[in-house]
């Protein structure tokens, strides 16, 4: 590899007051750039604003001669006084990563395309390639730290999954009555993902949390239906009737609960961020399918699976005490 050293003196430069370092700052800032700040767009996507002389294509070894240097005295010294520019060999740069050979190739996507779509097409074509032997691709950047992310993200998926379960089952004390709260969980994933679909976005990180996010919310919606069914089933409702004035008084609350949540995150949607609109949107299609095929769905569940003796079970020890109670004393 060949360089091209400026062959500064620093003496000369330090006899006309030029501090030290300041021509290496000075012709980095002129070539190369210097980040002065960040430019942030709306969908979140964030680029550096880098600050350097005019450039169209490369720079001509010519350039430097338009270069001053400031000294401390307030006045500018040429870079062509205090260099004798000469090429030299120097040895060459080799990137590995695992102790393999790698050369990398960046691309940013232009606004209004997804990120995902681009890149899949872009290694379909690269797959279509001839490779030559001991060569291959890897797809990083946003791809790798997805599945990094992703990696991370199932164990938290069971976890809480497992915790909504084990809180349900504590709660009724019936797995029968835990599956008709649960069983509004595949409603909202259904309308989850046709959400994305809509509006375009892939199934990333945020999205991911999307669903997290919507499963807390279905469940607790279940839960309000399930429990005064249950109330009313104890006071000594029969099962039928009990479930069709529970899904007509709590329907309302239900709605409005979701109406709100959906309200409160029409903005974030709209607002077009490729980071949290995904997000926004899945909790979005979420609330609308569960709550809609829920009132259909959670009833028939409940009049299939749960327990068909919890009135009698109610029941039954007040008749018992009312016997004792009415027994002769030996």
């Amino acid at each position: 590899r060949t360089d091209y050293n400026l062959g500064l003196n620093m003496e000369k430069a330090g006899l006309l007051g030029v501090p030290p370092g300041e021509i290496d700052r000075t012709v980095r800032l002129a070539i190369v750039g210097e980040t002065v700040g960040a430019f942030r767009e709306s969908d979140g996507d964030e680029f550096p604003i880098v600050a350097r002389m005019p450039l169209e294509d490369h720079h001509p070894i010519q350039a430097l001669q338009k270069i001053y240097v400031p000294a401390t005295g307030g006045a500018s010294i040429p870079l062509n006084q205090l260099s004798n520019p000469y090429l030299e060999s120097s040895p060459g740069r080799i990137d590995r990563y695992d102790r393999q050979r790698l050369v990398t190739v960046t691309a940013y996507t232009k606004t209004g395309y997804n990120t995902e779509n681009v890149t899949d097409k872009v290694f379909a074509a690269i797959a279509s390639l001839p490779k030559p032997p001991g060569y291959d691709f890897r797809a990083g950047g946003e791809i790798e730290a997805r599945k990094k992310s992703f990696a991370g993200l199932t164990d938290a998926l069971l976890i809480a999954l497992f915790a909504i379960f084990g809180v349900l089952i504590l709660e009724f004390r019936s797995f029968r009555t835990t599956l008709v709260v649960a069983g509004v969980m595949p409603l909202g994933l259904v309308g989850g993902l046709v959400g994305l679909w809509i509006s375009g976005y892939s199934l990333s990180f945020t999205a991911v949390i999307g669903f997290i996010a919507l499963i807390g919310i279905e469940i607790k919606s279940s839960i309000l239906l399930v429990d005064f069914t249950n109330q009313l089933r104890e006071e000594g409702v029969p099962l039928k009737e009990a479930v069709e004035r529970a899904s007509e008084i709590r329907f309302l609350p239900v709605l409005l609960t979701s109406m709100t949540a959906i309200g409160g995150l029409t903005a974030l949607a709209l607002e077009g961020s490729g980071l949290y609109s995904p997000l926004a949107f899945v909790i979005i299609g979420g609330l609308v399918s569960s709550t809609l095929l829920s009132r259909l769905v959670t009833p028939a569940m409940y009049l299939l699976l749960a327990p068909k003796d919890r009135a009698r079970a109610s029941v039954m020890p007040a008749e018992a005490g009312a016997e004792l109670r009415g027994a002769p004393a030996d």
